[in-house]
């Protein structure tokens, strides 16, 4: 923090100077650069990180290295009341600060232990410090508010996501902006951060959160609190605290790697499959994409039918189905692009959906089924006009990320570029890939400058015939 005081003592000294000073003599005119810089200096935070698709989502002017969430839900009332403690650290002199957060009621905010103004806005809750915070401090936000979350609906986009009430308690998957639905947040794969968990829930119902169990779970008075941790960086959209009744199965995967499956009572038939064959694939990708880059994996079904699967970090969720093998080959390989190696802008989606998509050509290929180059060519087969041809996937589209073209043109491109250098380069480019950018935040451009120097080779009219033109590549 900067102190005021100093500034305007030296302020009444200068004055008292001036007023001695001889008429003839500039007004130290030599020492404006040594003046104390302006109270205009201090400026909000942009309400958005800069993602031009989604200009309000992120927030600019800090950072975040950590959030502490300790979250009590009784999923009867639907009720959920929490304290988030968000550490950060300035990337601008700040006058105030947005957070992203939708919904419920915010009873109270400090920065740094000291009460704090605050406003809501539609998704923004704007904090003002009590005093301003300089570019590089580190500060802590705690937010403490409660009500009964509510999801997001966009049928463009997933349909329902963020926090989903359900009977037995919440099935919880945020991508691609949903997790201002239950904490606040910078919510944005732009800025990762790692993760500590407490949830509390009525005794009988598990608590499902990313990384690993700190100690047992503890019940007192009706109530069984759990206690995770995320100690890798982590996208927000793939936090998660999905509630209810599950069978559990935890374990080691054959190669080691610590494994927690879940399951609804309704699929209680799956759990089995569900977690020989997560670790069977965690491990076989460990060898195609290189070192796992988690402490655990595993993945959770629960029974809310949301048509979906995501691949929230370690553990990932799949909305009211049993999941075969070419799903969970491709959510976790997520694991590697997209959470591991996250995008900086959702236009550049393909990253993570193409290279998950040809994942589960790889398993199959894998497996014996079919080839790389046989789905390859089925999907090229595609006639001119069908709509994929006309959505170049290197651009993902804000009212429609999810698009089939951001899927399986991601995955074409890949094979392309397989067979444009072969596959000892290619498979040693993901491993360089993964390898390089392991926690952070990636770029097409970026990825398309290490296969050409990888490679040897100019790749930017391939890359450009199949991410970037409206039409069939040849």
């Amino acid at each position: 923090m900067r102190s005021y005081k100093r500034w305007v003592a030296l302020m009444a000294a200068l004055i008292s100077v001036l007023g001695c000073a001889p008429a003839d003599k500039p007004p130290l005119a030599d020492h404006r650069l040594d003046d104390p810089p302006p109270l205009t200096e201090f400026r909000p935070g942009a309400a958005g990180i800069g993602d031009p698709d989604f200009p309000t989502d992120g927030n600019g002017g800090y950072d975040v290295s950590h959030y502490d969430l300790d979250i009590d839900y009784v999923p009867v009332t639907k009720q959920l009341h929490g304290v988030a403690t968000i550490k950060a650290a300035a990337t601008q002199d700040l006058s105030s600060f947005n957070l992203d957060f939708s919904g419920m009621t915010v009873s109270k905010v400090t920065v740094n232990n000291a009460t704090a103004t605050f406003r809501r806005q539609g998704s923004e809750l704007t904090v003002t410090p009590s005093e301003p915070i300089d570019v590089k401090s580190r500060f802590t936000v705690k937010v403490t508010y409660a009500g009964q979350p509510q999801p997001i609906r966009d049928s463009a986009n997933l349909g329902t996501f963020g926090f989903v009430a359900t009977p037995d308690g919440a099935f919880v998957a945020s991508e691609p902006d949903g997790s201002k639905t239950w904490f606040p947040n910078n919510d944005h794969p732009a800025d990762k951060a790692t993760y500590d968990f407490t949830i509390t829930v009525p005794a009988g119902v598990t608590a499902l959160a990313n990384g690993e169990l700190v100690g047992r779970p503890t019940t007192a008075q009706g109530k069984t609190t759990f206690r995770w941790r995320e100690r890798q960086p982590m996208a927000s959209y793939l936090a998660t605290a999905t509630m209810g009744k599950f069978d559990l199965r935890e374990g080691r995967t054959p190669a080691g790697i610590a494994e927690t499956a879940a399951v609804d009572p309704k699929f209680k038939a799956s759990l089995n499959t569900l977690f020989k064959l997560s670790g069977e694939i965690t491990d076989y990708w460990s060898t195609v994409f290189g070192p796992y880059p988690f402490s655990s994996t595993g993945g959770i079904v629960d029974d809310f039918a949301a048509g979906y699967a995501l691949e929230n970090q370690t553990k990932p969720l799949y909305g009211g189905f049993e999941p075969d093998p070419s799903i969970i080959a491709h959510e976790l390989a997520h694991q590697w692009f997209g959470d591991s190696l996250s995008i900086k802008r959702w236009s550049e989606l393909w990253l993570n959906e193409g290279f998950a998509t040809y994942a589960e050509w790889l398993w199959s290929e894998h497996k014996g089924g079919k080839t790389a180059e046989a789905i390859f060519n089925q999907e090229h087969a595609r006639p001119a006009s069908d709509p994929i041809w006309a959505y170049p996937a290197g651009r993902a589209r804000p009212e429609d990320l999810f698009n089939a073209s951001v899927y399986s043109r991601g995955a074409m491109t890949l094979h392309a570029l397989r067979k444009a250098i072969g596959d000892a380069t290619f498979f040693k480019l993901l491993k360089t890939w993964t390898a390089d950018h392991r926690y952070g935040n990636v770029t097409t451009e970026e990825f398309i400058r290490l296969a050409e120097q990888q490679s040897g080779k100019n790749l930017r009219p391939l890359f450009d015939a199949w991410l970037f033109q409206p039409q069939r590549p040849a």
